[in-house]
């Protein structure tokens, strides 16, 4: 075969075979930007495809039709499996919650509540005081009261906890050190566009299901919503693999953990409309219309599996159903902004304290031994935490108790109320009375609790074991707000004469409801961490059934929002990004900078020339060499040296790639054989080793921007056009 000047002939009989795709061209390596507009593309030319063929048999128009199915098929898939596990994690965090505490005789695989319910033996007043549940001191020692079985209680209760918490870690170290953390920031970087492998793996979802359980079975002070989100992402990146639609478009597969993540969030906290909403807000970089009713499905799947395994045993999808019997009234806007004011410098406080934290484990010797820190973290945790009945139990009941309102059915230390009747002191659990010792002595432990809360948080967010942050910030919130609503309570009981109580609340008139405060200072807490508005408020109001109060809830998170801003616009998400280094553009963030496009280019002007790749002039060998002394992710090609006019972009791995099979199945490539991009291969001498044609590899249409382009306006290209690179031309 000849390759000379007049290869023409030889070209037509000859087709190259880099003509047909190349397997591998097209894909990312790790820790690599996807290509959004390359990618929208491919998905265009398959969908034509598919749409010229389904006429052609029965056949083809099944396939069309498994093709526009995919979609939900694939959602239905991710919603289903994220509500069975999050149920499964539900109930096994419960039962070893308990475990520390003690165990149950008749059934070892009920926890405390279960376990008494079916008791005969129980009053109403002592309702978790059953004989089929034994305490660890009643079983070792065969005592329930005293010192002794106080102190067995202590140790047991210490020995669990890290026993969980050295699980966990290791389980994580070895296993998958992807499983760590909260995962919501690398799911926001992913779902921008970059490449974690191994990050929503089937390794990574299995570990970080078990080891989830065990971390919040530890008493650490994290919670599961957070983990739930990348549990689900892990389903729906799996279930993807099962469609080719997904699987070979990385684009279209960041469509399916958008709705992943609503169906995190649902079942989290079983808000499915406060899912969609965070995926929208939160999360998602690219969010087309057909994404949102695919969240909104799965986000309805996620619930109703949740639902109908009933972890929370009370036939409720909400984790904190409340009732409040009496309605806000206007004066009480002034506490609840007081609130969105602490939960704003709570959140500023948090994520400067809890970055600088994990900056220094960065950077010194500490960060190297992450299972000591757990370890540490957890005995410090459960040594403090075990004295106060707040802190003692789960978080989860914590904010439970601290949102519900005191009633006859109450047995809580928070609703010991005095009632003067007939000049004899009894206590009530009407809440329109001065408070008696039971409350105070719980506002003193609960002053403890916040106090202990806001430490433990601040060192343990970032640990090396599953850990989310809206639960502990939730129950900062609700300590602060039940300690504001008890006070203005008394308040309004002792002065109800004063100018702002007047109008609203006559004597003996139960005007003030605590458990309120208790949910609005949770709301605007995790405001001020999350820098969340809309989806924050939704999810309060589905979280607990308190939909008569939505506007305080509006007003506290959103002035926790401004005062969180007022010192830094980051919210612990954005600013643990920062930290890890991702890319990722935010489109809330402004860009101030005046610069120009050739400010900012690499390389600048002063520094050596752009390493560039001519259309017909290399050899193999040559193009080896730069890509070998180089580490760019690709090469303009232009036109020649002499004319410096641009024709495409290459990327540095397909041509890799490209050279790589065209050794492998193409006879007579040599490493002088000549590299050409265009349509037709340059005129060579007869006795010139076979040539190397590369056009299909070449982006013939890369996006440019003049060296006089303001960045402002580059920003907003690659924001909204998600591009991987954009070349700065000089008259062209």
């Amino acid at each position: 075969m000849s390759n000379g000047g007049g290869a023409a002939s030889s070209t037509t009989h000859l087709l190259d075979f880099l003509e047909e795709p190349i397997p591998g061209v097209g894909t990312y390596d790790d820790f690599h930007t996807i290509d959004w507009v390359r990618e929208k593309c491919k998905d265009r030319e398959r969908h034509r495809k598919i749409n010229s063929k389904k006429k052609e048999s029965a056949w083809e128009f099944t396939k069309s039709l498994y093709d526009a199915w995919s979609g939900w098929l694939v959602v239905t898939l991710t919603g289903l499996a994220s509500g069975a596990l999050a149920g499964l994690i539900d109930i096994a965090a419960d039962w070893m919650n308990d475990l520390k505490e003690g165990v149950c005789l008749s059934a070892m695989w009920f926890n405390h509540e279960q376990c008494c319910w079916t008791s005969n033996e129980t009053t109403f007043a002592e309702r978790d005081k059953c004989p089929q549940w034994k305490s660890w001191a009643e079983l070792i020692l065969g005592q329930a009261e005293g010192p002794g079985s106080y102190i067995m209680n202590y140790f047991m209760y210490i020995y669990w906890a890290l026993s969980f918490a050295f699980l966990a870690v290791c389980l994580v170290k070895v296993f998958a050190p992807y499983a760590c953390g909260s995962g919501i920031p690398e799911i926001k970087t992913i779902l921008s566009g970059f490449i974690i492998r191994g990050y929503l793996g089937k390794w990574t979802l299995m570990i970080k299901t078990i080891t989830l359980v065990l971390a919040v079975a530890s008493g650490l002070s994290l919670g599961k919503e957070g983990p739930l989100v990348h549990v689900a992402c892990c389903c729906g990146n799996i279930f993807s693999y099962l469609f080719p639609k997904y699987s070979k478009n990385e684009a279209k597969k960041r469509e399916v953990l958008s709705a992943a993540s609503a169906a995190g969030v649902s079942v989290a906290f079983g808000a499915p409309i406060g899912g969609v909403l965070f995926s929208l807000e939160e999360v998602s970089y690219y969010f087309p219309l057909k994404t949102l009713w695919r969240s909104f499905f799965a986000a309805l799947v996620a619930a109703f599996v949740l639902r109908s395994i009933n972890p929370f045993g009370n036939s409720r999808l909400v984790l904190f159903y409340v009732e409040y019997h009496t309605p806000w009234y206007l004066f009480e806007l002034i506490p609840f902004i007081l609130l969105g004011v602490f939960g704003g410098l709570w959140g500023a406080f948090f994520i400067r304290a809890n970055i600088a934290w994990c900056r220094r484990r960065k950077s010194t010797r500490f960060g190297k031994y992450p299972v000591l820190e757990v370890i540490l973290v957890a005995a410090i945790t459960a040594v403090v935490a075990f004295p106060n009945p707040y802190t003692r139990q789960n978080t989860s009941e914590l904010i439970k108790e601290l949102f519900t309102d005191c009633g006859p059915l109450e047995s809580s230390q928070l609703c010991k109320y005095r009632s003067q009747m007939n000049g004899s002191t009894a206590f009530t659990d009407n809440p329109n009375q001065p408070a008696g010792p039971g409350v105070y002595s719980a506002m003193w432990q609960l002053c403890l609790a916040l106090i202990f809360k806001i430490i433990m948080t601040i060192f343990t967010f970032g640990l090396k074991v599953p850990s989310g942050l809206f639960i502990p910030s939730m129950a900062i919130g609700a300590i602060a707000g039940r300690i504001v609503g008890i006070a203005m309570e008394q308040l309004a009981y002792y002065h109800h004469d004063w100018f702002l109580f007047k109008e609203w609340c006559e004597v003996g008139a139960d005007c003030i409801t605590p458990g309120l405060y208790a949910m609005v200072g949770a709301a605007a807490c995790l405001g001020g961490v999350t820098r969340m508005t809309v989806s924050l408020v939704v999810i309060v109001f589905e979280l607990t059934g308190g939909l008569e109060y939505i506007v305080p809830l509006m007003a506290a998170v959103m002035t926790s929002k401004w005062v969180g801003d007022a010192f830094g616009r980051e919210g612990i998400y954005e600013a643990h990004i920062r930290l890890n280094g991702y890319p990722f553009l935010d489109a809330k963030e402004e860009f101030t900078h005046t610069t120009l496009a050739r400010d900012v280019m690499r390389p600048r002007s002063s520094d050596p020339p752009l390493a560039v790749l001519t259309q017909d002039d290399l050899t193999v060998e040559e193009l080896q060499g730069i890509i070998n002394e180089t580490s760019y992710n690709g090469f303009p090609v232009i036109v020649s040296k002499e004319s410096q006019r641009l024709v495409g972009f290459a990327l540095r791995r397909d041509i890799t790639i490209a050279i790589e099979n065209a050794r492998r199945k193409q006879e007579g490539i040599m490493f002088n054989s000549r590299v050409y991009f265009t349509q037709h291969a340059p005129t060579l001498p007869a006795d010139s080793p076979r040539p190397l044609k590369l056009r299909s590899i070449l982006d013939m249409s890369p996006f440019t921007v003049t060296d006089h382009t303001p960045m402002e306006i580059v920003v907003d290209i690659f924001r909204k056009l998600g591009l991987r690179q954009c070349l700065v031309t000089h008259n062209g």
